[in-house]
């Protein structure tokens, strides 16, 4: 699959420069509870409901989106049959490295998420920790998410986690220092198009180095993510506001939502 190159999301130099930042000890760690909760929420046992599946087969779960494979990797521990989808090539060999060393049998594809499709094949699709948005076009974002929905079978969930703009207005900072994995970022924010997109410049300083970076995040709040999901064929959606599937009110860590295909 051709991948288009003229957007933020393309740089790897990025994504292998901040991984340390974004992928640390505690996003790892929460792995397992995040596991459960979206097999809780899909409707399958913890380990593989394999009476949903034709001929007793285990779930088929697509992470859109996977980077490194870690919610891959958990899945696929769990026996579900687990295809991992992403840009950024890098990661999918430290994914592949990985689950090769667990003796771990998932599908690691590199491509661009609208224009993977495989119709009326996965039980369950995620798009999770804030990868949600990153189109200019938000006619893109829709593609993403009618690919997806084509690629479900009957009774098939979508699950998307991402920062809803009821949160992101609710706890904006213009500006913030912070150290994580033993670096020091400074994360700038600025919000467009009232509040259409959040604007990030990162400086991370490492080994005497500046690296900066600028990226660009469409913001969805509730009621939009819920009809672009509808719009995209999804019959039910739920949202809710963290994993333990409270209400997303003034109090949710973050936006949750759940398409099910009839």
């Amino acid at each position: 699959m051709q991948i288009k190159s003229d957007e933020w999301f393309k740089d790897v130099e990025f994504w292998e420069q901040f991984a340390p930042i974004m992928f640390d000890d505690v996003h790892w760690t929460e792995v397992p509870a995040v596991a459960d909760a979206i097999t809780r929420l899909a409707r399958f046992d913890f380990y593989g409901d394999t009476s949903k599946s034709p001929l007793n087969l285990p779930p088929k779960i697509l992470d859109i989106c996977c980077g490194f494979g870690r919610m891959s990797a958990e899945f696929a521990r769990r026996d579900f049959s687990v295809t991992g989808v992403d840009i950024t090539e890098s990661y999918l060999r430290t994914a592949r490295e990985d689950a090769a060393y667990e003796n771990l049998n998932i599908e690691y594809i590199h491509a661009d998420a609208r224009e993977f499709k495989k119709p009326d094949f996965f039980d369950i699709a995620v798009n999770l920790y804030i990868s949600f948005g990153y189109f200019a076009d938000q006619k893109d974002d829709l593609l993403l998410v009618r690919n997806v929905f084509e690629s479900l079978k009957s009774g098939g969930v979508f699950i998307v986690e991402t920062l809803g703009k009821e949160i992101a207005v609710r706890d904006f900072v213009e500006a913030e220092w912070f150290e994580r994995a033993g670096l020091t970022v400074l994360t700038q924010y600025e919000p467009l198009a009232s509040w259409t997109f959040l604007k990030n410049r990162w400086i991370l300083l490492k080994d005497g180095k500046k690296i900066e970076k600028v990226l660009t995040q469409r913001l969805y709040s509730a009621s939009e993510l819920r009809t672009l999901l509808q719009e995209a064929g999804f019959s039910k959606v739920e949202i809710y506001g963290n994993w333990d599937e409270s209400p997303y009110d003034h109090r949710a860590a973050k936006l949750i939502a759940v398409g099910r295909k009839n």
